[in-house]
């Protein structure tokens, strides 16, 4: 490891304290739970909300007498441990340590301005599990190690846009055995052995044949008995017919029948409703975490957590299951590749994990496909593609 590098682990691989033992011995010189006073560094993380909040962090940092409450810091520096909603209060820091866990530096928002800012006055090191899909995910870190001096040096070096797409869309990279070799530079892969082995499944599902149809050549919402006005919108249709099939019900029912306990992720608010009725109907007890919910995980022998993707793909852990349904697919492969990781941790009891994924033919394979290619699906090109009016 080393200043301005990628930890690259899998969800569960122990990356926190690794890069704490990082901070602790290769950055403040420490040795025997003492560090070197001429070397010593406040200590800044930039982690998910979630992990800030459950005091995730705190508990890997007691392996190094550190904490952000300062009475129970023997080393005397200053740790802070915040979301990446914040980043933008620690632009003025110098002279510290950051680690930005989760990374969120991909593309050129408000988040990757501040964090080329911070790199520029610290050291830092970023950890990820899927660090990035495209050259594009690349661009903040590039920068912030100085191999580039800004975007606009990296789109003149290495971009093509296609010629005539209504909107800036890249054709292709050039000059990409350089892009290798920077990655290579950067990118450190933390080597280990899994003792869980992952069973994965794929459950076809139904869909209503004439709905569906329907959509696809008339461009219709039956749900609100008006055209669909986009992509989105249309692609947001054809998911709500076949995610509110009744054969997703009797699939969720013989699953929790089979496994007493499961964390089960959706997308949409009418899905959580359905996977409510579904429990009460079994007379199963049921946690919810969600935007506007943040329940504990049951502690019966039976129960299903139920977890919206945007709410609980990351920042937690349970070892009390070894199943996880996906009651509809994200369109994001590092959010189905962090939901997973939620019960494949060092410490879980279980060796055989078990993951079940229920799609239906048409909008669902195709989002499979482009998951398995670790690809976002993307709503634009389905839509062209599938509604041949348009």
């Amino acid at each position: 490891m080393h200043n301005g590098c990628i930890l690259v682990g899998g969800v569960g691989s122990g990356k926190s304290i690794t890069s704490l033992a990082y901070y602790f011995n290769k950055v403040c010189g420490g040795k025997d739970k003492r560090m070197d006073p001429k070397k010593k560094r406040d200590l800044y993380i930039i982690t998910t909300a979630r992990k800030r909040d459950s005091h995730e962090w705190e508990g890997d940092m007691a392996h190094f007498l550190l904490s952000p409450d300062p009475t129970a810091s023997p080393h005397g520096v200053k740790v802070v441990v915040d979301s990446w909603n914040n980043i933008g209060k620690y632009e003025n820091v110098a002279d510290a340590f950051f680690i930005f866990d989760e990374q969120r530096v991909v593309g050129y928002g408000a988040w990757s301005k501040s964090f080329i800012k911070i790199s520029k006055a610290n050291q830092w090191i970023l950890l990820s599990a899927t660090p990035g899909d495209t050259w594009s995910d690349y661009i903040p870190v590039f920068i912030a190690n100085g191999f580039y001096k800004n975007k606009t040096q990296f789109t003149r070096e290495h971009i093509i846009f296609a010629r005539f797409a209504k909107y800036p869309k890249i054709d292709r990279y050039i000059n990409t055995d350089k892009l290798s070799r920077l990655r290579a530079s950067i990118l450190v892969p933390m080597k280990f052995e899994r003792e869980t082995i992952p069973h994965k499944t794929f459950i076809m599902a139904g869909r209503n044949e004439a709905m569906y149809q329907d959509c696809v050549r008339g461009i219709w919402d039956p749900f609100k008995n008006e055209p669909c006005v986009n992509a989105a919108s249309a692609c947001y249709v054809l998911r709500k017919i076949v995610n509110t099939d009744p054969t997703r019900r009797t699939i969720i029912l013989k699953l929790m029948a089979e496994h007493k306990r499961a964390i089960i992720f959706y997308n949409f608010t009418y899905e959580l409703e359905i996977l409510r009725d579904i429990m009460n109907e079994a007379q199963i007890e049921y946690g919810e975490w969600n935007g506007e919910k943040h329940q504990p995980v049951p502690k019966t022998d039976r129960w299903a957590y139920l977890v919206q993707y945007t709410a609980g793909a990351e920042g937690w852990n349970c070892i009390d299951t070894d199943t996880i349904i996906f009651y509809s697919l994200n369109y994001s492969y590092k959010i189905m590749t962090q939901a997973a990781g939620r019960i494949d941790r060092l410490n879980t009891p279980f060796k055989d994990l078990f993951y079940y994924y229920i799609a239906a033919p048409g909008i669902d394979q195709n989002i499979r496909r482009a998951l398995n290619n670790k690809k976002k699906f993307n709503e634009e090109d389905f839509f062209n593609e599938e509604f041949v009016p348009f």
